[in-house]
C-alpha cells in the first residue's frame, strides 16, 4: 500500500495547539482596513479555531498530522 500524500496547501495555513486544537488565519485582515473598526481589526489578527465539523476533511487532507 503506498504511503498518503498530505495536501501541502492545509498544511501551510494551519497550525496544531499543544492542546491537540487546530488553528487557522482568520480573513479578511489584509486590505481595505480603513473602514474596519479597530476592535474587528484586533479580532481578525488572532486566530481561528477550526471547527468540529470541519475536522473530518481536516484528518483527510492531513493523514499523518502536522
Amino acid at each position: 500500500m503506498p504511503k498518503m500524500k498530505t495536501r501541502k496547501c492545509v498544511s501551510k495555513r494551519v497550525k496544531k495547539t499543544g492542546t491537540g486544537k487546530y488553528m487557522h488565519a482568520r480573513a479578511g485582515g489584509r486590505h481595505i482596513l480603513t473602514k474596519k473598526s479597530a476592535k474587528r481589526k484586533r479580532r481578525l489578527g488572532q486566530d481561528g479555531e477550526i471547527k468540529k465539523t470541519e475536522m473530518n476533511r481536516l484528518k483527510a487532507a492531513l493523514p499523518y498530522g502536522l
